[in-house]
This record gives C-alpha cells, sequence and structure tokens, in this order.
C-alpha cells in the first residue's frame, strides 16, 4: 500500500488509482526563457522518482510535464537576445531536455507546449463564460471567482483575507481584487484572434487545458513546488470545479523549495547555480543523492558540503554494486537464491517509499545493502546464489532513484587481465600484481 501526503486534503492517505494498476500524474514545468537552475531540478527528480516508483511497482505511469511558452518574461528575454519569442522558447527547451537527460530523467509522455493548445484554451473560456464564471472587461477575460465555490481550498486562502490585494494584482477592471486573467487583450508578442479581440491566454488556465487535453478528465497525481500552491494550483483547481465540477487530481503532491544557506533563490538577486554548470563539476547520481536525501516536503537548504557528502555517499555505492557485479561477473553463470538479508532490505526500501515517497529512509536501506555485498564480497566462499539475488534487489533500489552505477560487462581482454591479476596476487608476486592493478584501475574497472 502506497501513501501520500495530500495537500488538498492536508492528511495522509492510501493511493487509489482512478484505473487498476495506472497512474496518471501531471507535473507543472518550467517557463521557457532560461536554463534550469537547481531550484527548479527539485520537482524534476522528485517527480521523476515518483513516477519510477509506481513502475518499480508494476504500475503502468503516464507522466506529462508541459512547457510554458507564452510569458512576458520570454517576450522580455526575446528583446534582450534580438531574437523572436518563439526562437527564444525553442532554444530554451532544447536546453532544458537536455539537462532531464543529464539528470538521468526518464522521457516524459508528453511535454506539451502552451502554443500548440490555443484552440482549446479559447474553446475552455468560452465554456466558463457560458457557465457565467467569466467576464469581459475591456477586451480582457477574468475568472470571476465569486462563483466558485471553495475557492482557495488547497492553500486555505479565503476570500476575505484577499480583498485587501496584498497577494492579488489590483485593476480596476477586476469585480474582486482575487479574480485573475484568463485572456489578455493585447497585439504585443505572440497573440491570437478570439472572440473577445486579439490577446493571448492567462498562466492559470493553460495547465488545465493541457491536463484535460491529454487525460480527457480527473487524474491521479498534479505535482509541483510549494510556491505553486496559491495562486497557480488554487486557480486551477477554481476553473476545474467551475467547467468539471472536480479538482483536476485526486492527489496534490507539492515539494519544498531549495534556498542558499537559508537564503531564497532568485534571478533577480543573481544567486542561482545553473543545473548544467553544476553537473559539469559533479556527476547527476551524487546530486540526485543530495535531493533525495532530504524529504520532499521539506525545504533543502544547499551547501558545498552537501554536495561533497553525497559524492563521498556515492561512491560507496558504486564500489559496492560494482564489487558485488565483478565478482558475480568472475564467477559465472549460475541460478538465484533468495537470500532472507537482501528479501528484509528490500522490504524496508519499498516501506520507505510506500510511505509518501520518504527517499531518506530508503537511502537508509540502500546503504544496508551496500554493508551486505561488501561482506559477500570480502568472502573466500560467499553464497553466490544469494549474491545473484541481492544484486537483482540492488540494482532495483538504484534504478527507483536513478543513480545507477553504469558498470558494463568485461571484455575478454578485460577478464584475461583481471585473471593475471589474480594469479599474481595468489603467487604473491606483488611486484607484477601492482603493475596489473594500475593498468585495471587506469581502464576505469572496479576490483
Amino acid at each position: 500500500m502506497v501513501r501520500v501526503y495530500n495537500s488538498l486534503t492536508k492528511q495522509m492517505e492510501e493511493f487509489k488509482p482512478l484505473r487498476e494498476k495506472e497512474v496518471s500524474m501531471y507535473v507543472c514545468g518550467p517557463t521557457v526563457y532560461d536554463r534550469m537552475h537547481i531550484g527548479n531540478s527539485r520537482p524534476v527528480v522528485f517527480f521523476d522518482t515518483v513516477a519510477r516508483f509506481f513502475n518499480y511497482l508494476g504500475y503502468e505511469v503516464t507522466y506529462v510535464s508541459n512547457f510554458t511558452d507564452i510569458d512576458d518574461k520570454i517576450i522580455a528575454r526575446a528583446r534582450e537576445m534580438g531574437l523572436s519569442e518563439s526562437a527564444v522558447s525553442e532554444r530554451y527547451i532544447k536546453e532544458i531536455i537536455e539537462t532531464y537527460r543529464k539528470l538521468n530523467c526518464l522521457p516524459h509522455a508528453h511535454n506539451p507546449r502552451v502554443t500548440e493548445s490555443i484552440p482549446e484554451i479559447i474553446a475552455f473560456i468560452a465554456l466558463l463564460e457560458e457557465k457565467g464564471c467569466a467576464y469581459v472587461s475591456e477586451g480582457d477575460v477574468y475568472f470571476n471567482v465569486a462563483r466558485c465555490r471553495d475557492y482557495g481550498i488547497l492553500s486555505s486562502q479565503s476570500l476575505e483575507n484577499l480583498i485587501s490585494g496584498a497577494r492579488v494584482e489590483e485593476s480596476e477592471k477586476k469585480r474582486h481584487s482575487a479574480d485573475f486573467a484568463l485572456w489578455k487583450k493585447t497585439e504585443e508578442g505572440l497573440n491570437w484572434d478570439s472572440p473577445w479581440g486579439r490577446g493571448r491566454p492567462g498562466w492559470h488556465t493553460e495547465c488545465v487545458v493541457m491536463v484535460d487535453s491529454f487525460f480527457k478528465g480527473k487524474i491521479d497525481i498534479h505535482g509541483g513546488g510549494t510556491d505553486l500552491k496559491f495562486p497557480h494550483h488554487d486557480n486551477e483547481i477554481a476553473q476545474a470545479l467551475c467547467a468539471y465540477d472536480h479538482t483536476i487530481a485526486n492527489y496534490w503532491l507539492h515539494n519544498g523549495r531549495i534556498d542558499l544557506s537559508g537564503e531564497k533563490m532568485s534571478k533577480s538577486l543573481g544567486n542561482v547555480i545553473w543545473v548544467d554548470e553544476l553537473l559539469s563539476e559533479t556527476s547527476h547520481q551524487a546530486y540526485r543523492l543530495l535531493l533525495l536525501n532530504v524529504p520532499y516536503r521539506q525545504p533543502l537548504s544547499y551547501k558545498d558540503e552537501l554536495l561533497r557528502q553525497a559524492e563521498n555517499d556515492y561512491e560507496k555505492i558504486k564500489r559496492a554494486y560494482n564489487g558485488l557485479y565483478r565478482k558475480l561477473e568472475e564467477a559465472g553463470d549460475g541460478p538465484s537464491e533468495s537470500d532472507p538479508e537482501a528479501e528484509k532490505i528490500k522490504a524496508e526500501f519499498t516501506a520507505a517509499m510506500a510511505d509518501d515517497f520518504n527517499t531518506a529512509n530508503a537511502i537508509t536501506a540502500i546503504f544496508k545493502a551496500v554493508k551486505l555485498a561488501n561482506r559477500y564480497v570480502r568472502e573466500k566462499n560467499p553464497p553466490l546464489g544469494r549474491m545473484r539475488n541481492l544484486l537483482e534487489i540492488f540494482g532495483g533500489f538504484l534504478w527507483v532513484l536513478g543513480i545507477e552505477t553504469g558498470v558494463q560487462p568485461l571484455t575478454d581482454e578485460e577478464k584475461e587481465l583481471i585473471a593475471r591479476y589474480r594469479a599474481a596476487r595468489r603467487e604473491k608476486n606483488y611486484e607484477l600484481s601492482d603493475v596489473l592493478r594500475e593498468e585495471i584501475l587506469a581502464r576505469g574497472l572496479e576490483l
């Protein structure tokens, strides 16, 4: 049984998919006007791990994450770079997809772009207008929050608390300060014809439409960073309640933010760390360990010391797994035998991940597998059948967290080299064995 913390109900709940052994999941993607910084990367890595775990349990996962390619920030960047908005979006979409790859994320089922959904967005806004939940004001179209029951249900914001306009955009065009734009009248930047004149859609409407376009109704999981709860996700839910009488997803999941030693990261402050630059200095395995070693709902304070620790942890994991792999490779093929110790560790790993994706405790279980693998490798007459069982279990853990070691089968030449090294050690020809060992290590092989 998988239990998740549902941000919508604010409690732990048993995960019950809409369709047996299937998971539908949508996560808000980036606005494509710049590269990805580490704050943006946390939901990317976390929800990739969620998808992997459901796959590990035998679910068929359909994971969709969008690209927002219409935005004032894109217009500003296009002017700055002397390019079209489309050229700017295309450039950063390519860069971000490459960053996903560098982070070892599984490909999403779909990465829709807002510009591909304009007819559906216009039709959706017309539906809200027809239902009396939207109104036109000086060419703009606004959502009428007063017509929505349970507005602010996700973040626990009430309309009374929002009247002051402290957390919403004030405008004389709006009936209520919390009303938000569904369609903006403009001829600046990318714009389209609509029943209300030329313009472009509002941000909060885009994801509602893309979710429905791909999934044709309510989904299991909608996710994103905690900063999206209000107003973005609350406004998504408000529109879906009015249009479809549902809250888009049964389970809403939100990850905590990343800050730098207690200071919020901000492009405007210039204190961001770009993911692609970080991954040129460290491995994606170490970086994923850093992110996943903190419960996802908690804030994460990034420090270089945490990355160094994660790099050390990864090396321990890599040496243990690869050492086990090589030991079995040298032993040759044979039957697998259930290992009670390995199965117990597997149960601990699965229980941790099933408890609201507690990756920190899952990593603790991985280090128990490290300890067991190292013990078997050191034994003179190890239980090869149990070792094969452990290797399979250990590999499953690493796949779920996206931190595979990259070990490859030895070539015949490499096998011969290692055999010569072993023989030199047995014959106590340490001078030769040291030379062979250096050659083995130079080839990047684990002993």
